[in-house]
Formats: C-alpha cells, sequence, structure tokens
C-alpha cells in the first residue's frame, strides 16, 4: 500500500471522513452501516482509519498483523458496498465489526476475557486495556542519519504506514488527526533531510534535529495535555472538567452569552469523556462537531477566530485553542457585586447551586483573562463555601460582604507566589534556580527517583524560562496553567507508584487546591534516610569534563542525595559542602593523575561533611 498517497488523501478530505465517522452506540445500527461509512470514506481513507484503531486497540501486534487486519475489514466492507449488501452482519455498527475482526485473530495473549463478553461491555474491556504507560512498549530506537535516509529510499512508499503504527501504538489515546498530522510532518522531514544525502556538503544529522522538533513535539505536548485532562476527569470527575473548562472558554470568548458558553461546555466535556475512554472514532466526531458549531457561530462567538475557521480540519482546533483572548465587551461591568449584595441570592443557590455558580464563575472570568484558569477555580470555591456559610445565618448580607477581602487577600497570596518565583529565577539563572527547586521537592518527595526529581524541577524551570518574562497579565495564566501540567505529572506518577501520604493528599482532595498544597508541604518526617554507605558519593575524574551540562548533571545527582541522607540539612551546612566539593575539584582537576586525587580526597570530603552535619 503506498501510505504516502493515502495520507495526502486524507488531508485533503478530511473534512468528510470525520463527518462520516460512526456514533457508535449512540446510534442506530441502520446509520452505522459499515457500506455506508466505506462509500462515505473511500478505501484508502477507511484503510488508514482502520489502521490507527487496530494498533492503539491491540497495541501488542506486529505491524503486518494490523495490516491484515486494517485489509480485513477494508475488504469485508467492499463486500458490503456490492455482493453482501444485503448480508445481516453488515448492519452491525462499525466498532462491533472492529472489536469482531480482532477477535478472529489467533494469539492475543489478554484479550481472551474481553473478546468473551458481550458489547458494549466488550468494547470497555479492551478500551480498559489500552495502556499508555512509559516502557509498555520499547522506545523508538533512533537510527543515525544515514541509515534513516538509506531505509527511506528502500521503503518509501510503506515508511508513512510503519510510523503511524509505531506512533498509535504507543499513544493508544492519542487523537487519530494529530497521528496523521505528525506522519506529514515525518514524511516531509525524511522527503527534505534525505534529498540531498549523497551531498557531501549536507550534513544530515543537522538537517534531522532541526526538523525533529515538528514530528516529535505535537505528540509529546498533545499526549500530554490529553493525559492531563484525563487524569483530571478521572480523579475528580465531570464535574471538576466543566468547571475548568467554563473557566476557560468564558476567558477565550468572554463576548458569548451564557447559554452558548455551557453549550461549549457540555459538548467538550462529553468530547473528553469519550476521548478519555479511548473511543477513537466517538472522538473525532464529537470534536468535529464542536469546530463546526464554533465556526459557523463566529458572530456570538468571538471576531479572533476567522482565520483559524479558514484552516484546514487537522489544523484547527490547535489554532483556536493557540488563538487570542477576545476582547471584552464594551459595557462590561468591572464588578460582579449582584453575586453579594442581591437580597434573593441566597434563595437561587439553593434552588439552582450548581447553575448559580456556573454563572458566577462565568461572569468572574470573562472579567479576568489575566489570572489563570484553577485561581478562578479557587475563587469559585470560595464563593461556594461563603454562601454555604453566609446563606444558614439569619443574617447573610453582613457575612457575604467579607468575602471581598478574602478574595483580595487570596489574589494577593497567588500573585505573590508567582512574582518570589519569578524574582528568583532572575536572579539565579537556570541552573541555581533549578538547584533551588531540588532542595525544596526532594525534601517534600524524597521515594522519587534522582531523574524523576531531575526531569520534574527542569520542567519547573523551563516554566520559569517561557512566563517570567512576560508582561504582568499574562503571568499568572502562563506559569500556574503549565505548572499545573507537570504536578499532574507528579500525580499520575502518584498513582502507579505511591509517593508519600501528603503528597497523596494533595493530588486527591482537590484539583483547584492542588498547586497551593503542594507548595506548602514541608519534609517528609516518615521518611527513612539513606544510609551513607561507600557507593552513594562517589567521586572520580569525570568530574573534571568540560561539558557543563553533563557536570551539572553530576552534581545535581549528588545534591538530591545528599537531601535524602540528610533531609535536614541547613542552607548554612549545604554550603560549607557545596564550598567544600568545589575546592576538592577544582585541586583535583589540576593534578596529573585525576583518579588518585579523588580517590584519596574523596572520602576525606565525606568524613568532614558527615562531621558538620552531625554537628
Amino acid at each position: 500500500m503506498n501510505w504516502r498517497t493515502v495520507i495526502y488523501i486524507i488531508l485533503l478530505v478530511s473534512f468528510t471522513i470525520v463527518r462520516a465517522l460512526p456514533r457508535s452506540y449512540r446510534d442506530t445500527e441502520e446509520k452505522n452501516s459499515i457500506s455506508q461509512r466505506f462509500s462515505q470514506l473511500q478505501e484508502n481513507n477507511f484503510k488508514a482509519i482502520a489502521m490507527i484503531m487496530f494498533a492503539q486497540y491491540v497495541q501488542g501486534n506486529t505491524f503486518g498483523q494490523v495490516v491484515k487486519m486494517a485489509e480485513a475489514v477494508t475488504d469485508f466492507a467492499k463486500r458490503c458496498t456490492d455482493v453482501d449488501r444485503d448480508n445481516p452482519n453488515c448492519q452491525k455498527p462499525l466498532d462491533r465489526i472492529f472489536l469482531n475482526t480482532i477477535c478472529q485473530e489467533d494469539n492475543l495473549p489478554g484479550f481472551t476475557d474481553c473478546c468473551a463478553k458481550k458489547d458494549p461491555e466488550r468494547n470497555d474491556c479492551f478500551l480498559s486495556l489500552k495502556n499508555s504507560s512509559k516502557g509498555f512498549i520499547s522506545p523508538f530506537e533512533r537510527p543515525n542519519a544515514e541509515a534513516a535516509c538509506k531505509n527511506y529510499s528502500e521503503h518509501r512508499h510503506s515508511l508513512p504506514g510503519y510510523f503511524i503504527y509505531e506512533v498509535s501504538r504507543r499513544h493508544p489515546f492519542l487523537y487519530a488527526p494529530t497521528i496523521l498530522s505528525v506522519a506529514i510532518h515525518y514524511d516531509e522531514m525524511m522527503k527534505d533531510c534525505c534529498r540531498s544525502a549523497e551531498d557531501s556538503t549536507h550534513n544530515l544529522e543537522e538537517c534531522f534535529r532541526r526538523q525533529a522538533p515538528k514530528v516529535v513535539k505535537p505528540i509529546r505536548e498533545d499526549g500530554l495535555r490529553q493525559e492531563h485532562t484525563c487524569g483530571i476527569l478521572k480523579k475528580f470527575g465531570e464535574r471538576t472538567i466543566k468547571a475548568l473548562k467554563l473557566v476557560q472558554i468564558s476567558q477565550k470568548f468572554p463576548k458569548a452569552d451564557f447559554f452558548t458558553v455551557t453549550k461549549l461546555v457540555s459538548d467538550i466535556a462529553n468530547m473528553h469523556k469519550d476521548c478519555c475512554r479511548g473511543d477513537m472514532l466517538e472522538c473525532m466526531r464529537d470534536r468535529e462537531e464542536i469546530l463546526h458549531y464554533v465556526c459557523t457561530n463566529q458572530d456570538i462567538i468571538s471576531s479572533k477566530i476567522k482565520k483559524c475557521c479558514e484552516k484546514p480540519l487537522l489544523q484547527r482546533t490547535e489554532c483556536i485553542v493557540n488563538a487570542e483572548n477576545d476582547d471584552k465587551p464594551a459595557n462590561l461591568s468591572p464588578q460582579v457585586r449582584e453575586f453579594i449584595e442581591d437580597k434573593g441570592i441566597c434563595e437561587r443557590f439553593a434552588q439552582e447551586k450548581d447553575t448559580h455558580l456556573a454563572r458566577f464563575l462565568y461572569e468572574y472570568s470573562r472579567r479576568h483573562p489575566e489570572f489563570s484558569a484553577q485561581m478562578l477555580l479557587r475563587i469559585g470555591k470560595g464563593y461556594e463555601d461563603l454562601l454555604d456559610e453566609c446563606c444558614k445565618t439569619g443574617s447573610p448580607d453582613n457575612c457575604c460582604s467579607r468575602g471581598e477581602e478574602e478574595l483580595k487577600k487570596h489574589i494577593y497570596e497567588t500573585e505573590s507566589v508567582m512574582k518570589t518565583s519569578c524574582d528568583i529565577y532572575k536572579e539565579k539563572g537556570d541552573y541555581y534556580f533549578q538547584n533551588e527547586l531540588l532542595l525544596s521537592f526532594t525534601k517534600k518527595m524524597p521515594q522519587l527517583t534522582s531523574a524523576e526529581l531531575i526531569k520534574f524541577t527542569k520542567q519547573m524551570t523551563t516554566i520559569g524560562s517561557k512566563c517570567c518574562q512576560l508582561s504582568q497579565d499574562k503571568l499568572l495564566p502562563c506559569a500556574e496553567e503549565n505548572l499545573d501540567l507537570v504536578l499532574g505529572e507528579i500525580c499520575r506518577r502518584h498513582l502507579t507508584n505511591p509517593i508519600n501520604p501528603a503528597v497523596c493528599h494533595c493530588c486527591s482532595s482537590s484539583y483547584a487546591l492542588r498547586r497551593p498544597c503542594m507548595g506548602k508541604l514541608e519534609i517528609d518526617e516518615n521518611y527513612v534516610p539513606l544510609s551513607l554507605t561507600p557507593d552513594l558519593f562517589t567521586f572520580h575524574e569525570d568530574l573534571c569534563t568540560t561539558e557543563e551540562e553533563k557536570l551539572q548533571h553530576k552534581k545535581q545527582e549528588m545534591l538530591i542525595n545528599l537531601i535524602k541522607y540528610k533531609p535536614q540539612i541547613t542552607q548554612e551546612q549545604l554550603t560549607s559542602i557545596t564550598v567544600a566539593f568545589t575546592a576538592m575539584r577544582e585541586q583535583c582537576c589540576k593534578e596529573e593523575n585525576r583518579e588518585a586525587c579523588f580517590v584519596k580526597e574523596g572520602p576525606e570530603l565525606i568524613k568532614r561533611s558527615e562531621k558538620l552535619l552531625s554537628a
């Protein structure tokens, strides 16, 4: 099969593809007939979507097995469209036919129980077995540039299909159009970098290094955001997702009325439920319907998305998400005092609590694009708690009036935390700012490995470099919303391998309060420090490397071990040990026999440090 042709055809007719996708078990079987879908999609498009679905459902299958299943279901669809039009099996929902195709395969360990179930439980069973954890499937092995180009020249037509297969099975929840889109970038990269492979002046490695982010970045970022949203939905439920989307949509589309915003919130929440279950057909169709609604109602939603709606379907979602917030209506009052001062506030709160709170969040969020979504959720929670308390008293007016002071206090505290962090970042720079984070998070979460602590604090440092340079009205949304992604990753790590009870509390109690909760954590008092074994601190001549990045990494690993050995270490003690280490390194790196110097001086440094820490 010429997969390059298939992918380009898909991009040209992607709007038709998504419109033709079935509505799964919510539709009638007649609407879901495979012949109808095959006729709408045409053979190549149908086969490409089947390829992604099979690779995502049965991740352990080989490329050949997935292609075989995709061709089998495509051949069945062709027969249903032609000679077997009246076959009752052709009237089954497309989802069911896909699963039947899988269950007819031999050698599918782990799926026997699922295949024994009836629909829709069978589909739910398959979805529950999707595994996106790292290590479940071995990571991509990156070949050298010359080998990659040789492979491309020999398998030019099948390579994009193999790429789709490999990405799909490693990212079973990733939105199918994202996979198709990066496959185009992949093919373009291979074609561009390999066309001059025989030119001695052409730097293949540099070409791949420059263009690879176009391929890797959408997979990593889209996958992370999708996993993050699904984590929130799973842990905190649909109400929290709806509240989060209500805030985000109200900020982006402040001119849209409450009915329009709540419709979008409901539709997007339903889409995430389907996407997070791994129901890709349903997920794609949901997203297309939302895009269609937004783009056909631009006049009442936003003046900033016209160019986005003119783009091809695959590019439309990303464009709208990244579009700047619309201007606030000219007649929008600066405050929402009616939610505090109105006489009938407690009656409305009692009769329609969720609607009243949603309207408050809508009105407050559309007025404050300079606040982060998480901060607005905390404000909403504070307002709910205030009404819960005040409406039980005999004089709610006096009680509610203090809410404004509490609100100002929370805004000030949040802005102060972000400003202080940015001041430290600007003063210390990337490396030393990350070390400050390592000191803090190793004490809070000493159960994490050195690699995990370095990874998470590196991500936080990147947020500092990205957000601290922005103006004040952009700082909070950038900093807290990106930090929320990192904290979400930490919490998902906790779910798979528990860290400690304090982290568990922060990850489980409240989504909106997760960042302040993590910020207030201190030393894990229940942690048993590392013992001072001979291999805990080792010093060798590789500390004399001139590659600064490698040296910094080694020093950070030592810093983590030092904190895990002595969690109560003070800043003064740490500074003294750091100065002594630096002096030893400088001394040994000047010696002719560096290794011998480290063998001698290293244990001496450990003894002096141990004595200092015991004082």
